[in-house]
C-alpha cells in the first residue's frame, strides 16, 4: 500500500481519536487538532493514541506526526483534512481554516449530515478563500467507537460501503483515489444531495426523541431507545416524516432510499412496517436513550438535518409538515429558533435556484453563472 496520503484529522472527540489513532496504526503521516489544547494534552504528552477494538487486528499504538491546537500547523502538510466534528461545527471549522488551505487539498465531512459540503464551500467563498480546495462529505461516520480515556480509543465496528460525494460531483473519483489509500470503504454516493438526504438520523434521532421526551426526563434515558421507543404510533410518525424526506429527494430527481430500505441494507432487518423492522434489528437492543433532552439528536440534527430536508421541501413545493412540526417542537422544548440556526437555503447561498441550476451546482460547482 503506498502511504504518501498525509492526514490531518480534525476534532479530537469519540470519532476524532477513533480516526486518528488509526490512520496512524496504519502507518500513514497523521496529525490531530483540537481547538482546546487541554483536551489533547495528555495525547501530546504520550505522542499518540492507544488503539482497542473487538478486531485484534487493530489493536496498538498508533504514534502521531503532530498534536496541535494551531490550525495554520495542522494544515501545513496536510493533503486530506478529515473533518469529525459535529455538524454544528462546520462552519466554524471552515471559517478557522479558509487562511490556511492550500491547492490541491481536500476537506472531508465525516459526515456532512444534510448539505454540510454546501455549508462549508459558502463559507469558504464568504472568507474569500482562493486556494483550489476539494469539498467532500461522508453520508455516514465509518466507525462505531468511543473513547476509553484521554488518551485511548475503541472502535467497535468498521462500517462498510460508505457513500461519499464531492462538490462539485466531478471531483468525487479525485477524493475516492486518495481515501481509497486508507479505506477501501468508500463508494461513489452520487453528488452531495443524494448523500444528505439519504441521512437516516434526520428521520430517526429528533422525532424518536421528541416524542419519548417525558420518558427521557423521567428516567434520564434509562430505557431501550429504539425498542422502548419505537411504539406502533411512534412509528407511524418515523414513516410519514420519511416519506416526506423521500419526496424532497424525488422532487430534486434523487431516489433516496426509505428507512425500510436502509434497515435492509445496513442491518438485514426486515418487517411489514417500520415498527416490525426497528424490532427486528438485534443490533438496536440494549441501546439507552440520550439521559437528557439536550442532547445531538435535537440541537445538532434538527438545524443540521431536519431544517435544510424541510427547507428543501417548502422550496421545491413539497408538503413538509411532519418534520415542521418536529422542528417547532424541539424550538419549544430548547426556546430557540432552530429555523433561524439552521441550515435553511437562504442561509446556504441556493436559495434563488431552480431545482436544474441546484442539481447544475452541485455536479459542476460553480455558482457564479447562477449570479
Amino acid at each position: 500500500m503506498s502511504q504518501e496520503v498525509r492526514f490531518t484529522v480534525i476534532g479530537a472527540g469519540h470519532g476524532g481519536k477513533a480516526m486518528a489513532a488509526h490512520l496512524a496504526f496504519m502507518g500513514f503521516q497523521t496529525t490531530l487538532y483540537n481547538r482546546t489544547p487541554e483536551h489533547i494534552a495528555v495525547i501530546k504528552e504520550l505522542g499518540g493514541i492507544h488503539l482497542e477494538s473487538n478486531d485484534q487486528v487493530i489493536k496498538g499504538f498508533g504514534k502521531l506526526h503532530c498534536i496541535t491546537s494551531n490550525m495554520e500547523e495542522a494544515l501545513e502538510e496536510a493533503d486530506m483534512i478529515m473533518v469529525v466534528v459535529p455538524s454544528s461545527a462546520h462552519a466554524d471549522v471552515a471559517r478557522t481554516c479558509a487562511s490556511y488551505l492550500k491547492d490541491g487539498q481536500i476537506l472531508l465531512l465525516h459526515p456532512g449530515r444534510t448539505c454540510g459540503a454546501i455549508e462549508v464551500a459558502k463559507v469558504l467563498r464568504d472568507k474569500k478563500c482562493t486556494a483550489d480546495v476539494t469539498v467532500a462529505e461522508a453520508e455516514t461516520f465509518i466507525y462505531a467507537s468511543r473513547s476509553d480515556g484521554p488518551a485511548q480509543s475503541r472502535i467497535f465496528r468498521i462500517k462498510e460501503a460508505i457513500p461519499l460525494a464531492a462538490l462539485p460531483a466531478t471531483r468525487t473519483r479525485l477524493v475516492l483515489d486518495m481515501i481509497h489509500q486508507a479505506y477501501p470503504h468508500y463508494v461513489d454516493g452520487g453528488n452531495v444531495l443524494q448523500t444528505g438526504l439519504n441521512n437516516m438520523g434526520a428521520i430517526f434521532h429528533p422525532a424518536l426523541s421528541i416524542l419519548n421526551s417525558g420518558w427521557i426526563e423521567s428516567t434520564h434515558g434509562d430505557y431501550q431507545f429504539y425498542i422502548d421507543g419505537v411504539t406502533p404510533s411512534v412509528a407511524r410518525v418515523l414513516e410519514a416524516l420519511d416519506r416526506e424526506r423521500v419526496t424532497v429527494a424525488s422532487s430534486l430527481g434523487i431516489r433516496a432510499r426509505t428507512a425500510l430500505d436502509w434497515l435492509k441494507l445496513a442491518y438485514d432487518a426486515t418487517g411489514e412496517d417500520l415498527h416490525e423492522a426497528i424490532h427486528n434489528q438485534p443490533g438496536y437492543y440494549g441501546i439507552k436513550a440520550p439521559p437528557t433532552l439536550n442532547h445531538r439528536y435535537i440541537f445538532e440534527d434538527v438545524p443540521m438535518s431536519l431544517v435544510p430536508i424541510a427547507s428543501m421541501g417548502e422550496r421545491y413545493g413539497v408538503s413538509v409538515r411532519g418534520m415542521d412540526s418536529i422542528i417547532r417542537l424541539a424550538c419549544v422544548i430548547h426556546r430557540t429558533d432552530y429555523w433561524r440556526r439552521g441550515r435553511t437555503l437562504d442561509k446556504l447561498g441556493i436559495g434563488q435556484l431552480s431545482v436544474s441550476e441546484l442539481t447544475r451546482y452541485v455536479m459542476e460547482g460553480d455558482l457564479e453563472q447562477f449570479d
